[in-house]
């Protein structure tokens, strides 16, 4: 096992500084890492989640097929957590792909070990929580966008809050996520520029 790359994640995952040495070792005999190819399905529609993925290096998207058209609702970079989930938690089937956009080196873990070491350790069973609660706000304040922003409203917060959007994501697939035809993006993007 590459020591290089599980140290990343205990880093990150340390950065909670109630997250110890000791929760990091009862993980780590239970870490996978992978190696995911852009365009790769790592989860299709209808299939359960099994898995979570720290993202090392490379980017990941949650889609919907909407009448054949692919609609993004999520994108995943470095240090993100990947995975669907309600699937996950509920043990259902995904409404959602989630998909590969970028090479990628992503270390994995199952939901049995992720509930297991809940039991072994409180300082896990609250980094859970936490993550939950992140998940939940991401996906609120998502909704609430559609419900109370306008399009050029939308892509103003984006520009804000995440720009290394639009340096790692192709405009098309950008236009998908903001609820926008790509031409509508292309003269969204120029008249603020213009600004």
């Amino acid at each position: 096992m590459d020591n290089q790359t599980i140290s990343s994640f205990q880093t990150f995952v340390m950065q909670n500084n109630f997250i110890t040495e000791e929760d990091c070792k009862i993980f780590e005999p239970h870490l996978k890492i992978k190696n995911v190819k852009a365009k790769e399905n790592i989860l299709m529609e209808g299939a359960i989640c099994k898995e979570l993925m720290y993202i090392v290096k490379g980017s990941f998207r949650t889609f919907y097929l909407n009448e054949g058209k692919e609609i993004n609702t999520t994108f995943f970079f470095e240090n993100d957590f990947v995975f669907e989930y309600d699937s996950f938690l509920q043990n259902t089937s995904s409404k959602y792909f989630v998909q590969c956009m970028e090479d990628a080196e992503v270390i994995t873990f199952s939901q049995e070990v992720l509930l297991a070491n809940y039991n072994k350790s409180k300082n896990w069973e609250r980094f859970g929580r936490i993550m939950a609660e992140a998940c939940y706000k991401k996906m609120n304040d998502r909704m609430e966008s559609f419900l109370f922003l306008n399009g050029e409203q939308r892509y103003k917060l984006l520009v804000k809050n995440e720009p290394h959007i639009l340096d790692r994501v192709p405009l098309y697939q950008i236009a998908s996520y903001l609820g926008l035809e790509r031409e509508s993006l292309s003269r969204l993007r120029k008249k603020t520029a213009s600004q």
